[in-house]
């Protein structure tokens, strides 16, 4: 049996490492990458990762309908377009986010674990996770249970870093756009 998926999660956890590695050393700059039509950079962080969280609903529910978890009949057609573009979506959306949180606030370890340290944790987890499940996808030949691991630390890591901050920040100022 083909190990290709080791290198898949080893490949992952390289990313996550080279991320960490990153945050903590490179010297946080403290200014405002992006904030759209939000009032400040924290909102537009929130919603935007709110709308990855959801775009990766999309994604879980249209994996267990392609692959017949879910309904009795064959999946449209189209289901597989759409699983492909809110993965597509949920990645996108998170680049500004996670580009402040790295280049504008870094990673910080020295407080002990904490809401902010598990947030920086989860984050380099998702992007690691995600880089593992783009190799996984592509390859042939492997045991049933990689994708559905790959991607359910997709998942772990994105709702992770969501309620570390998106779903804190929500829950002490309130669902505010603008």
């Amino acid at each position: 049996m083909s190990k290709r998926w080791v290198l898949a999660f080893l490949a992952g956890a390289a990313v996550s490492v080279a991320l960490g590695v990153y945050g903590r050393l490179h010297d946080p700059t403290g200014e405002t990458v992006v904030t759209l039509f939000f009032k400040d950079q924290i909102t537009a962080k929130a919603w935007l990762a709110t709308l990855a969280v959801l775009a990766v609903l999309v994604q879980i529910t249209s994996a267990l309908r392609l692959y017949g978890k879910i309904g009795s009949s064959p999946a449209p057609a189209w289901l597989g377009n759409l699983h492909r573009l809110s993965g597509t979506l949920a990645f996108v959306v998170t680049l500004p986010v996670a580009y402040h949180c790295l280049w504008s606030i870094g990673f910080n370890a020295d407080a002990g674990v904490s809401r902010v340290y598990l947030h920086g944790l989860a984050g380099c987890l998702f992007y690691g996770a995600f880089a593992s499940k783009v190799l996984v996808v592509r390859l042939k030949g492997l045991p049933g249970w990689v994708l559905p691991v790959a991607g359910g630390l997709v998942f772990t890591g994105l709702v992770a870093a969501w309620l570390t901050s998106a779903f804190w920040f929500f829950d002490t100022r309130g669902l505010q756009f603008i």
